[in-house]
């Protein structure tokens, strides 16, 4: 999935546990919706939930399996990187993510779908539910992980971190889909990363 803002080590003020439990809750409900949208229509994301999404489609898996188990070679690196409680709350995020997206789907389908809607309310949605998860010290994972170090080390926005390992995985996927699918897919993560980009900046928001 997209990556996260590395929290800063001083805060203003901590997030209780019950804050932190129903802005998980909620980030996490938002971002699973926009995974159904995407997922709906057939076409792909980014990151860690985009190669989940091509290997869900490839082998007939569910995504939350798949997603689940590409992001457990990433825990030990966060774990030593970034510290026993974001790899904690990493690890809860994942896996309630992975339930989510297999499961909000028997209440909601869709008979038609605009693509063009379709891929720009995944973008938004998903947008959001990660400004949530990052603002309460977790992520999603995966590549995440390491685009959270570079923007902490470097200053270069995650956001923009992904559109470049993004840039990559659309030109596999270019190779693997028709040029409708990838195109549509790439529009939909240029709008979810924008959305961090645009609002997730230390100099305006100091997480806690």
């Amino acid at each position: 999935m997209p990556a996260p803002f590395l929290i800063p080590t001083e805060y203003r003020q901590s997030h209780t546990p019950f804050e932190d439990a129903q802005g998980f809750a909620i980030a996490l409900l938002t971002t699973a919706t926009g995974i159904v949208f995407i997922s709906s229509l057939g076409f792909i994301t980014g990151q860690t939930a985009g190669l989940a999404l091509i290997i869900a489609y490839v082998t007939g898996w569910s995504f939350g399996t798949v997603f689940f188990l590409v992001n457990l070679p990433f825990y030990a690196f966060a774990w030593k990187r970034l510290g026993a409680e974001f790899t904690l709350k990493s690890f809860f995020c994942v896996t309630a993510l992975s339930l989510l997206a297999d499961y909000i789907p028997l209440g909601l389908q869709f008979e038609y779908l605009n693509p063009i809607l379709g891929t720009a309310i995944f973008g938004v949605l998903t947008g959001y539910g990660l400004l949530g998860v990052f603002r309460h010290k977790g992520s999603l994972g995966g590549l995440g992980v390491i685009a959270l170090m570079v923007q902490d080390r470097t200053g270069f926005r995650a956001g923009y971190v992904q559109l470049i390992v993004d840039a990559v995985l659309f030109a596999v996927a270019y190779f693997l889909f028709d040029t409708r699918t990838v195109l549509y897919s790439l529009f939909g993560a240029v709008i979810l990363n924008t959305v961090i980009a645009f609002n997730h900046r230390r100099d305006r928001y100091i997480a806690d």
